[in-house]
């Protein structure tokens, strides 16, 4: 299977910025010379990803991004990215909602490709990354 990358929005806002976050994903993958995955993207509100927080991870609240591992060989996940935090984060951080939604979307592939964000050092390394492989404006 081929790099396979989906975007759906399940937020019920408008939003911009599919292919850019798509693109951002193939580029994280493909740098890792990964070539055959399956990635779904799904956009959902606080309200939504905070159950899904609660429930997977025992976080009793919303978060920008969560990701689920669904197979290692070949690569399938589900990464999941609050958009209503995806806008307030990119307002916070001077940048563009397009950018923040392609920093979550490669953030939640590291995540997939074994990256963990735990430690200090981690999260700078990840940081790193993301910077490397965002492909928007």
């Amino acid at each position: 299977m081929p790099l396979h990358i989906t975007v759906t929005n399940a937020s019920g806002a408008r939003y911009r910025g599919q292919r850019q976050m798509i693109a951002s994903v193939q580029k994280t993958l493909k740098g890792h010379k990964v070539n055959n995955a399956r990635v779904d993207i799904v956009l959902l509100t606080d309200r939504r990803i905070r159950t899904l927080n609660k429930q997977y991870l025992k976080h009793d609240y919303a978060t920008d991004v969560i990701t689920f591992p669904v197979e290692d060989q070949p690569l399938y996940g589900e990464i999941y990215v609050s958009l209503e935090t995806a806008r307030r984060q990119a307002h916070e951080y001077r940048v563009t909602v397009v950018n923040e939604l392609c920093r979550l979307a490669v953030h939640g592939a590291l995540h997939l490709l074994g990256y963990d964000d735990a430690e200090k050092a981690d999260r700078e390394a990840m940081h790193a990354l993301e910077n490397k492989y965002i492909v928007s404006t």
